[in-house]
């Protein structure tokens, strides 16, 4: 069974739904530990650093993003850590899966930018192309 789930969030409706089904899933299971990585796109960080401004304010921003999905896993007593990075969110989601041993990777169908996904397409069609582990997107 699944030992290591990374559940990937951007604080979304969709990924909020994705945190929904992990807790399912790791209910069911016993002895499993759950990553919350927050991936936050390269092209959009500087305009966060713009409009925020630097240092702590960002930082506060992009935990709050998730707060939401962390409550989710806390209310259930779901052991879980968090991570944040910056880079293509794709890409770095399966990089971070290859690289810590990932056994599964849930994620929403979709994140906060509608328009880039339907000009760039969808995180998740990227990260189910090319994961070496199972990939469960949640509607």
């Amino acid at each position: 069974m699944f030992k290591r789930i990374l559940l990937a969030s951007d604080g979304s409706e969709h990924a909020l739904r994705a945190a929904e089904k992990t807790t399912y899933l790791t209910t069911q299971t016993y002895d499993v530990e759950v990553v919350i990585l927050y991936v936050v796109d390269s092209s959009k960080s500087k305009s966060d650093v713009l409009s925020i401004g630097e240092g702590e304010a960002v930082k506060e921003e992009r935990r709050r993003r998730i707060s939401s999905t962390e409550g989710i896993l806390q209310k259930k007593g779901i052991n879980y850590s968090t991570q944040i990075m910056k880079g293509e969110p794709g890409p770095s989601i399966v990089e971070f899966a290859k690289k810590n041993g990932i056994d599964l990777i849930i994620i929403g169908s979709r994140g906060l930018n509608s328009f880039q996904e339907m000009v760039l397409g969808s995180v998740s069609h990227k990260v189910a192309k090319r994961a070496a582990c199972p990939v469960m997107i949640v509607k």
